[in-house]
Formats: C-alpha cells, sequence, structure tokens
C-alpha cells in the first residue's frame, strides 16, 4: 500500500486559501459544508489537516481530514484493551473524507483513503496511537469503509476503528 497513483498530473496538497472549496459538491451535505465553511479555520488553529487531491486542470476533486483524540478505555472493545492502561487512548482521527461527485465510483475514495492510512502510519513513527477512529456521516460511508476491516466501536453503531496492528498489515502488505 506504500504508493498510490492518481491519473498524471494529479496532486495532493495540503488545504490552503487557494483552493477553491465552494464549488465542492460530494452529495452529502455535511461533507460539503466542512470543506467549504470549517476545514481551513480548524486547520489555521492546528485541529485538524487536510489535504487536498486536485486534477490536472487545478480543480479539488477530494479531499481527506485528519486529527488526533483520546478514546476513552471503555468505549473500545475488549479484544483491543486486554494489554492496555485504564484510561483515555490515544488515536487518529479520520475525521472527513470527501470525493467530487462527478468523479465517484472511480477508485478515487479508495486510493484518497489509502493516502490517509498512509499519512496516519507515517505519523505513527513520532505520535503513538491505538487505532484510527471515524465517524459515518451515513450507511453508504460506513459500508465503504467496512471493505477495509473497519469495525465497529461497541455501543457507536456508526463509529468505527481499524487498529493500530491492522494498519501496521496493511502498509507492510
Amino acid at each position: 500500500m506504500t504508493g498510490v497513483q492518481f491519473p498524471e498530473n494529479w496532486r495532493v496538497e495540503n488545504l490552503s486559501k487557494s483552493h477553491h472549496r465552494k464549488g465542492f459538491k460530494s452529495g452529502n451535505v455535511e461533507v460539503d459544508k466542512w470543506l467549504s465553511q470549517t476545514a481551513l479555520q480548524s486547520q489555521s488553529k492546528r485541529l485538524t489537516n487536510t489535504k487536498v487531491l486536485l486534477n490536472d486542470l487545478g480543480t479539488l476533486v477530494g479531499y481527506y481530514t485528519l486529527a488526533t483524540s483520546q478514546v476513552d478505555f471503555s468505549d473500545l472493545p475488549q479484544g483491543l484493551t486486554k494489554p492496555l492502561p485504564r484510561r483515555p487512548l490515544p488515536v487518529a482521527v479520520l475525521a472527513w473524507l470527501g470525493i467530487e461527485k462527478s468523479h465517484q465510483g472511480q477508485g478515487i475514495g479508495k486510493r484518497l483513503l489509502a493516502m490517509a492510512l498512509r499519512d496516519c502510519h507515517g505519523a505513527s513513527q513520532t505520535f503513538a496511537f491505538i487505532a484510527v477512529v471515524l465517524e459515518c456521516v451515513d450507511q453508504p460511508a460506513k459500508d465503504f469503509y467496512q471493505q477495509f476491516d473497519f469495525q465497529e466501536l461497541p455501543g457507536y453503531p456508526m463509529r468505527l476503528y481499524l487498529s493500530f496492528q491492522c494498519l501496521e498489515k496493511m502498509m507492510n502488505a
């Protein structure tokens, strides 16, 4: 999973003011609203980091947002927490992922997810965490992430996690 390929001359960059976000339409109002109204402000406050995928014309095709957080020990499955201390535990958060509607169904979401997970794995070499956690905006999003071994957090049907061990295996595959 180390090399993620996009079409020629497409690029991934950190979100900046120069990126035209207002016209981005993924088909999900929350995903679009985050990008157009909140992502840049959140990034400037060092709460999140958003990366955008631009096509060869510089049009925004997709994005993902990463952050860090903690999850209460009791919210995690016993198999994951058995050897861990009973306290809030560090996690990486895949806060948002969106693909422009006209580019959906072309595997771009899978490739952006792979990049986001690669970024998380790279960060793990400096900042330890036990899992990547995300909150699904709807059932189709949940179905998408579960294809990649994300599991439900007990008691939170729309909150999924990927253990660090699973992430490590993916990166070494």
